[in-house]
């Protein structure tokens, strides 16, 4: 609400609009009016509107059609209907394409700012619980990290002090380390906790719409805009924004990214004016963020921008202390998907423990899952969850015509990064399991303990 006072958007052709407006601003509301479809689905896409009051007919358009419209930008959003018609069979019409209540010309305006102030009650009702059921994911979340291990627990003491400032966060770390994970913990723990978390794939977007996703655009800006639309800045603003994968965003990307940090504004594409934005940013990368600007991919001044407060997840081998809880946890939460009480056998944990863990917490979690699915046992063997490292190396050493490591050594030009030769190793342990599963990429994303997705992506960042 603006300043305390509720915007209503009166969408009307006739004197109705001014007579509403009036009873309104007596009732204490901000009202706002509009004479067509087009400029009511502008004013739903420009302004926080908290009740709409919509004629059934409307510029020659069924104001019906209008209500189905900015239910499909706003499901939330109270309708009220303006009718001319006072038959029950006009009130049921509205109420069944999801109008809050209708009222019926000639306007009473205590009626009208009766049923407005109940429309505005859902309203804040809807808020809160929608706030509410955000907090409660973030904190569902985060107790979801364990940290018994003493690397962990320093971690969560970083997070802690870190959270309740405004600074910008870079998270670097291995992926499968919870980079997320930690950027919700963050938000959490921070005065932004009622405000929004916006997490976005910097790689996702292409560049010709990198501009329009970030800072938004306004309607009829380009082919395509048919209403304007808030970008990722303005919908963070007030809570934190979350760049994943911030290695993999383009040249332009970076450079308009740059430009934010350092005004605090955007401009939507097709705009005369910025807007303030009030966002706490962190950002996170599996890669070695000074490494990839020492190299040429990436700014160094936007690095300087980001690396505010740097923060490092830990892998999971340098927290063995943690495998076993953060096994029971998935263990848990899994057994109980399919109905039944799992347990491990003490050579399991033994194995799981001695594993080597590449693919991190989320290995781990994927390794867990599918036994319990896999398996018909109530006790987990170290079978079950398939860690047969000497067969996996034997397939690598295989498709590279012997020693995996001898062989990334032995090709690597003098001077190479070291993210160049784990690249070069990790080209040959994929393209050994897609080897021996005959091409089959989900087969081996199970044999290389990693997701599907990550496969896809390592595939392509490797031009396999």
């Amino acid at each position: 609400m603006n300043g305390g006072k509720a915007r209503i958007l009166i969408v009307e052709e006739d004197g109705v609009a001014q007579e509403a407006a009036r009873s309104l601003v007596n009732a204490g509301c901000d009202p706002e009016t509009a004479h067509s479809e087009a400029a009511a689905l502008l004013a739903l896409e420009r302004g926080n509107i908290d009740v709409m009051l919509c004629a059934v007919s409307l510029d020659g358009a069924n104001g019906v059609d209008l209500l189905r419209k900015a239910h499909e930008r706003r499901p939330d959003l109270p309708v009220v209907m303006l009718t001319g018609d006072p038959t029950v069979a006009s009130a049921v019409a509205a109420m069944r394409q999801g109008a809050f209540d209708y009222v019926t010309k000639p306007l009473d305006g205590e009626e009208l700012s009766a049923i407005v102030a109940r429309a505005l009650e859902m309203t804040v009702l809807r808020r809160e619980n929608r706030r509410l059921r955000q907090q409660l994911d973030v904190a569902s979340t985060t107790a979801d990290f364990v940290a018994e291990s003493v690397p962990a627990r320093k971690l969560v003491m970083m997070i802690r002090r870190v959270a309740p400032t405004r600074s910008t966060v870079l998270i670097e770390g291995e992926s499968g380390t919870g980079k997320e994970l930690v950027a919700r913990m963050l938000h959490h723990w921070s005065n932004r906790a009622s405000g929004p978390f916006i997490a976005i794939n910097c790689k996702a977007f292409a560049d010709s719409l990198v501009e329009s996703e970030l800072f938004g655009h306004e309607k009829g800006s380009f082919t395509g805009a048919i209403a304007a639309r808030a970008g990722c800045f303005e919908r963070a603003s007030g809570g934190t924004l979350f760049l994943d994968e911030i290695a993999e965003a383009g040249g332009d990307f970076q450079a308009k990214l740059l430009r934010v940090l350092e005004d605090g504004e955007v401009l939507r594409v097709g705009a005369s004016r910025p807007r303030r934005v009030d966002v706490r940013i962190v950002a996170a990368t599996n890669r070695v963020l000074r490494t990839e600007v020492a190299r040429g991919r990436f700014r160094g001044d936007l690095y300087f921008r980001l690396n505010v407060i740097p923060v490092r997840t830990v892998p999971l081998r340098e927290r063995p202390a943690d495998i076993i809880p953060l096994t029971q946890h998935f263990l848990a939460l899994h057994s109980a998907e399919v109905g039944r009480q799992i347990s491990l056998s003490r050579e399991a944990e033994q194995a799981l423990v001695s594993y080597g863990w590449a693919g991190n917490v989320r290995e781990l979690e994927n390794a867990i899952e599918r036994a319990v699915v896999l398996s018909g046992a109530d006790v987990l063997t170290p079978d079950a969850f398939m860690l047969d490292e000497d067969s996996a190396e034997a397939e690598a050493e295989a498709a590279a015509g012997g020693d995996v490591t001898s062989s990334v050594t032995a090709v690597a030009p003098a001077g190479d990064s070291l993210q160049d030769c784990l690249d070069r190793a990790a080209a040959l342990r994929i393209k050994a399991a897609l080897d021996a599963t005959n091409g089959s990429r989900a087969e081996a994303a199970v044999r290389l303990g990693i997701d599907r997705t990550t496969l896809y992506r390592l595939i392509k960042r490797l031009s396999l």
